[in-house]
């Protein structure tokens, strides 16, 4: 587990495969904005929640010139069939060893049901040109999440 990433911080580099397999990188977004989100497990509730609000915002955000990548623990197939059944509209990638998770701060521990469990936090980071963080937020609620997002981002 690492510490948490906060404004000013250069995010870790990475390299992820999507559904497809083919690898994104980070540096694929260098030049520009970019919002990345770590969610615990495709096609459950809140994951799905989510997903599809960003999907439903994804064009206001891209306007804004943020696009989306969303990052789990889950297969390419798994987050491929999940991409699929919703209909989404920007990057997922996968992270199964928790290593890109724990170098942003995203994998810690959390309450589930009342219960102590370690996994993946629901975070978001919005990065500037350079991979510089803008802002990180860390144990997000899924819904109404991308509203502040918007309001944070003036949109």
């Amino acid at each position: 587990m690492s510490d948490k990433l906060t404004p000013g911080d250069t995010a870790p580099h990475f390299i992820l495969p999507d559904g497809s397999g083919r690898k994104v990188s980070l540096s694929d977004y260098a030049d520009g904005n970019v919002v990345v989100y770590f969610y615990p497990k495709a096609a459950t509730p809140g994951c799905t929640t989510e997903a599809c609000d960003f999907r439903d915002n994804l064009n206001s955000l891209k306007s804004a010139g943020y696009p989306v990548v969303g990052i789990s623990p889950d297969e390419p197939e798994v987050i491929a069939a999940f991409a699929a059944d919703q209909q989404l509209n920007f990057p997922l990638l996968s992270d199964p060893d928790h290593a890109v998770a724990k170098a942003w701060g995203a994998y810690g521990e959390k309450q589930v049901n009342g219960q102590t469990v370690t996994g993946i936090l629901r975070s978001t980071v919005m990065l500037g040109p350079g991979a510089t963080v803008r802002s990180a937020e860390y144990n997000v609620t899924a819904q109404g999440h991308v509203a502040r997002l918007r309001t944070e981002l003036g949109i």
